[in-house]
């Protein structure tokens, strides 16, 4: 199968080129715009770095996995890249509520534009499959939990611009045949996550760098945290399983947990690791931001065998176990 996978530098991208690569597949290439992850997310395999003008020339035989540096946004770099390509694993995207409530228009670009971009040159190379990574943003502020059929009304640019990639998603494999899944993920966390701004990264940076662990409101807002090897075994299912064309499915945990209870069980495991426990302070709440958050995963589970297998506390330790290996290389 050649693999084509849209932010494949970055935390998930390169944890499912890892998992890719161990698994046997050697046809993978990647799109990314190296504006957050880097060549050197994948240093665990070969690879090749690709400009723009070397786009007409991708060889899927070729040895090293090819990093197209290109935006999402390119809509010609998008016909020429995803040539030949088996699947196409839509993970590139402007991620987080807060950075689209200050930039919608840079949010719509990239998630929307960009998104349509890669099922257009789906349609137009012929590719059978797209797997297209939401989250349980476009729901909006609802009872939990959330499942596919809930009628969403997103509070947030960010859930406005994913409900309108799940939308073409859902157009594309109707009116045109292209294969597509929409996987709403959980709040991810795990090791390979570094540089990430989600709160389970966030807290670690904070722990690690001796400052005050902020917390947004009261703490009390809840979300579904799911470990990146259960993630990435979602995905890996959408690339085998068949008549799952057109669909949704919540990937997370079914299990709802606070922001201040994740706090609270990340400075139990931290000090485990000899690291001292900082003060919990509290900011304002975000705007788009909702109450509570948390999945129910019953579709996946039926349609693609697939359930979440990760302990939460563990999930934790193997985290903070990558934080501390990691710093301890840098230093």
């Amino acid at each position: 199968m050649n693999w084509l996978i849209t932010g494949g530098c970055g935390f998930i991208g390169s944890a499912l080129i890892r998992e890719l690569v161990k698994a046997g597949a050697n046809k993978i290439r990647v799109v990314d715009n190296l504006s957050v992850g880097t060549p050197d997310s994948l240093a665990f395999t070969e690879v090749e770095l690709v400009a723009a003008d070397g786009f007409s020339d991708l060889d899927w035989d070729r040895s090293a996995i090819q990093i197209c540096q290109s935006d999402i946004r390119d809509a010609d770099a998008a016909l020429k890249i995803a040539k030949g390509a088996d699947i196409i694993v839509h993970l590139a995207a402007n991620t987080g509520v807060p950075q689209s409530v200050e930039d919608p228009r840079t949010d719509c670009d990239t998630n929307i534009f960009g998104t349509f971009n890669y099922l257009e040159a789906a349609r137009q190379n012929n590719v059978a499959r797209f797997v297209f990574a939401s989250s349980g943003a476009p729901v909006g502020e609802v009872e939990p939990p959330i499942h596919e059929e809930v009628v969403p009304h997103p509070v947030s640019p960010y859930g406005a611009s994913k409900l309108g990639g799940e939308a073409y998603c859902s157009v594309y494999y109707h009116c045109y045949g292209v294969q597509t899944m929409a996987l709403r993920f959980g709040n991810v966390y795990g090791p390979g996550s570094l540089h990430k701004k989600s709160v389970v990264a966030k807290f670690l940076n904070e722990i690690i760098n001796k400052e005050p662990i902020t917390i947004y409101g009261d703490g009390s807002q809840t979300r579904d945290f799911i470990y990146i090897a259960d993630l990435i075994r979602a995905i890996v299912a959408c690339s085998e399983k068949e008549n799952i064309g057109g669909e949704v499915f919540q990937i997370a945990t079914s299990r709802e947990v606070s922001v201040n209870e994740i706090a609270e069980a990340l400075l139990e495991v931290v000090q485990g690791f000899g690291l001292s426990v900082p003060e919990v302070i509290y900011a304002s709440a975000r705007k788009g931001d909702v109450a509570r958050n948390y999945s129910d995963t019953s579709k996946a589970k039926k349609y693609l065998g697939w359930q979440a297998e990760m302990n939460l506390v563990e999930g934790l330790r193997e985290t903070v176990q990558y934080f501390m290996d990691t710093r301890a290389a840098n230093s």
